[in-house]
């Protein structure tokens, strides 16, 4: 699959100029109506994105849940149950009750027809296997059979800010200069330095100097600093391009543009602060749009007593505004990439259940901490690798809805393990002929009616979980995708 904006493919014919074309909506619109391209595939057969997500659900569907280990050794007791009791039943009626061999094996032959493990072998798989089909109409990919039981468990939920609970698409919405420094010479510099940059707010920046026909420059040299932002030489000049801490780690005051930097903070934008050869230059707003359905989404997890939490390494300022509009209560914002696995494991250290929600490579290691990690949207390889649930639509309610049918999944299986074990638990002693002296007995034949409607009544119980209640966005809300 090739995610908007960010992977390219190689065009063989067909698109004359273009080595190579970016998939944009708007490239897509132009190829549509300019006839015929050529490129090459760079997956085939098994390889393929649709190939990777039937792989997954056909994996989800044949893992054994804990649960369903449980009920297997439990179903294989209960077969040394049937025989022994079947013997037993023998010997009681014909030495001890005194009944012929002929209705002594009846009794006997019954036993062990109805104790017949059939509804709880079934108890398990078939809930999985529905709830793992219903996650894929859905396009929530659920890995296997524990990460559905431990999604049912969750008690808190930590969403990373950007591409998770906002769209991914941030926007230059204003440039703020100092010390009479050229707005267009600023964003000129810059964009040279952040197109050797795959961070999103890097690919704003390049995007909107594009849009200006700013695009001559080139970086000289160029180091990222994870957390903070990138230092690079451009045209002879050093630039600082990031967050307070790189501007504080080079030494360069604001002075001049803090009240203009609290300000845009204040109204929810991403400040990128920008110092040319160690003189603070220009304040670079930048605005990425709360999903549709990110408030949705929040709300139906607080509805299932699940406690959403957003993590970001923006600005505290910017990141409790956008929680604040999202209805998120705890935040924790300017978190450097290398300290969101810490978190997540603070969180569980206060004995709480943790998802942990994200899409890149630097969320691969809390996705891996998390009880439950879930890559939401086309994320990096690292990300799907690492998640134990992957989300196909850029949709946080999908996060809600996996755990819906986490929890719907469960209580279908722990329904079906109830009456499996009960029905055994009734009809044993009936078959055994305990209550015969009231005229309660039970023939083969109609024992194994009984099983065999058992078995039915465990899988009818189980397709039931097709009708469960998903979340659903509200009437002025849509998804994402």
């Amino acid at each position: 699959m090739l995610k908007l904006g960010k992977k390219t493919f190689t065009v063989t014919k067909g698109a004359k100029g273009y080595a190579s074309i970016k998939l944009t909506p708007r490239a897509l619109k132009l190829l549509r109506k300019n006839g015929t391209l050529r490129a090459n595939a760079t997956a085939v057969g098994s390889d393929t994105a649709l190939a990777q997500i039937v792989k997954l659900v056909q994996e989800a569907q044949n893992s054994k849940a804990p649960a369903q280990r449980l009920a297997d050794r439990a179903a294989f007791w209960l077969v040394l149950v049937a025989l022994a009791g079947g013997v037993g039943t023998f010997l009681v009626w014909k030495f001890v009750v005194g009944t012929s061999v002929q209705e002594s094996l009846v009794y006997a032959i019954t036993v062990v027809v109805i104790t017949c493990p059939d509804a709880l072998g079934l108890a398990t798989p078939t809930a999985i296997m529905v709830g793992t089909g219903l996650g894929a109409r859905r396009g929530i990919l659920f890995k296997n059979a524990l990460a559905i039981e431990q999604a049912a468990k969750l008690e808190t939920v930590v969403f990373d800010k950007t591409g998770t609970l906002t769209r991914g698409e941030p926007q230059v919405v204003s440039i703020t200069t100092a010390g009479g420094v050229d707005e267009r010479d600023v964003l000129r510099l810059v964009a040279a330095a952040e197109r050797e940059s795959e961070h999103p707010l890097a690919e704003a920046i390049v995007q909107a100097a594009e849009e200006r026909g700013l695009d001559g420059a080139k970086a000289e040299w160029f180091e990222a600093v994870p957390g903070h932002g990138a230092v690079a030489t451009v045209e002879g000049k050093r630039l600082a391009i990031g967050n307070g801490r790189l501007l504080e780690r080079e030494g360069v005051e604001l002075d001049g543009l803090i009240p203009r930097a609290s300000a845009l903070a204040g109204e929810g934008r991403t400040v990128v602060q920008v110092a040319i050869d160690g003189k603070a230059a220009a304040l670079i707003a930048i605005a990425d749009a709360a999903r549709e359905t990110a408030r949705d989404a929040v709300e139906s997890l607080e509805r299932q007593d699940i406690q959403p939490v957003m993590l970001t390494g923006d600005n505290r300022q910017t990141a409790e505004r956008i929680a604040s509009e999202l209805g998120i209560g705890k935040v924790f914002a300017e978190v450097l990439p290398g300290d969101k696995a810490e978190v997540v494991k603070e969180l569980q250290g206060r004995g709480n259940e943790v998802a942990m929600v994200g899409d890149g490579v630097n969320d691969a290691p809390a996705l891996a901490q998390a009880d439950v990690g879930i890559a939401i949207g086309a994320g990096t390889d690292v990300a799907i690798e690492t998640a134990d649930v992957v989300l196909m639509r850029s949709d946080p309610l999908d996060v809600a809805t996996a755990v819906t049918i986490g929890r719907g999944t469960v209580r279908k299986m722990k329904q079906n393990l109830g009456w499996a074990i009960g029905y055994n638990s009734l009809a044993l002693p009936i078959a055994a002929g305990v209550f015969a002296k009231w005229g309660l007995t039970l023939r083969p034949e109609i024992a194994a009616i009984s099983m065999s409607g058992s078995s039915i009544l465990v899988a009818v119980n189980a397709l039931a979980l097709k009708r469960l209640r998903l979340p659903k966005a509200r009437a002025n809300s849509s998804a994402s995708d």
